[in-house]
């Protein structure tokens, strides 16, 4: 008969059992510290509310010297696209080599470039504006998904205006990093997808999205469809960047006259189109709906400075 190998070991506690934590099992943990430990950081560096960017990571910046005009190959990917799928270069634009792809891609890589600059100038304007507010907490931040693009210039112009600025990153299957202007104590990197919408919902008091893909559709229409069901108890501007840009891409007006959301539904965003318009809007509105004493907020500034005052939600 066999011997019962005998106990050398004491076991290890349950909350450092890797292969426990990291299990079908665990996952209800790995789902509570994706809520808890965001939530210590958010109080431990006194952020009060935020203000979200949203927009299209794939391409770099213009102003970049040392770039020619680049796709990358995926949201939040820091490897390019293939080369068939580049934007052409100056000279094949000249000698008419450029095929009619990647002609289009060298005119939308320039348009995407100009969004880059807007976003990044909105976000100097909103930071040092909010800087100047009088707050025991660190107010309206500019917060993004942490990756290139879009997010980059957004972070890139709080980061410019002395202020903090958040990244919420999200672990993918190909390399990607975080981009460089994020503070450093305000950098996340998300596993569960609903966990980082819901940091993004919770403390935005405003979103301001500028032209990207799929994971900026997603990520608005999440938020207008919030609105709509008044499912926020808190007033949420969402401003769409670039009018021509988005009323080419969604036509929102059909769904009026197709029945399939209210005439009233069209007035739970705005569009701008120059960063001064767009921090008009966010500064009338923020002002209004979340600085002024009749705005409805549910913590005094003393108690503010306790406790974090994150936007509370209906049941």
């Amino acid at each position: 008969m066999p011997k019962t190998p005998k106990l050398v070991a004491p076991a290890p506690l349950a909350y450092e059992n890797q292969s426990f934590l990291n299990s079908p099992d665990g996952r209800v943990l790995r789902i509570l510290s994706e809520y808890s430990e965001p939530l210590a950081r958010f109080r431990r560096e006194r952020i009060r509310d935020t203000v979200v960017f949203y927009g299209s990571a794939r391409f770099r910046a213009l102003d970049e010297a040392n770039h020619e005009l680049e796709l990358l190959e995926n949201t939040g990917s820091i490897e390019p696209a293939p080369q068939e799928e580049q934007p052409a270069t100056p000279p094949e634009l000249e000698q008419g080599t450029a095929t009619e792809l990647s002609r289009r891609r060298a005119e939308a890589a320039v348009e995407m470039a100009h969004y880059y600059e807007d976003a990044r100038r909105l976000a100097y304007l909103l930071t040092i504006w909010s800087k100047n507010l009088k707050s025991r907490r660190h107010r309206f931040v500019v917060t993004t998904g942490g990756g290139p693009g879009i997010m980059e210039a957004a972070n890139r112009g709080a980061y410019e205006a002395g202020g903090k600025t958040i990244g919420l990153n999200i672990r993918l299957p190909f390399e990607q990093y975080p981009n460089r202007y994020v503070t450093p104590s305000l950098n996340f990197e998300f596993h569960y997808f609903f966990m980082r919408k819901y940091w993004f919902a919770y403390l935005a008091k405003a979103l301001v999205v500028f032209p990207g893909g799929f994971g900026t559709l997603d990520e608005v229409f999440e938020s207008l469809t919030l609105a709509q069901t008044h499912k926020l108890a808190k007033k949420m501007i969402i401003i769409f960047y670039g009018s021509a840009w988005w009323k080419q891409v969604v036509n929102l007006d059909i769904l009026v006259d197709k029945g399939t959301i209210s005439p009233r539904d069209l007035e739970l965003f705005e569009y701008a189109d120059t960063p001064d318009q767009a921090f008009e809007l966010l500064r009338d509105n923020l002002t209004r709906h979340h600085l002024q004493p009749d705005s409805g907020h549910p913590y005094t500034e003393d108690e503010g400075a306790l406790a974090p005052e994150i936007a509370r939600t209906r049941s």
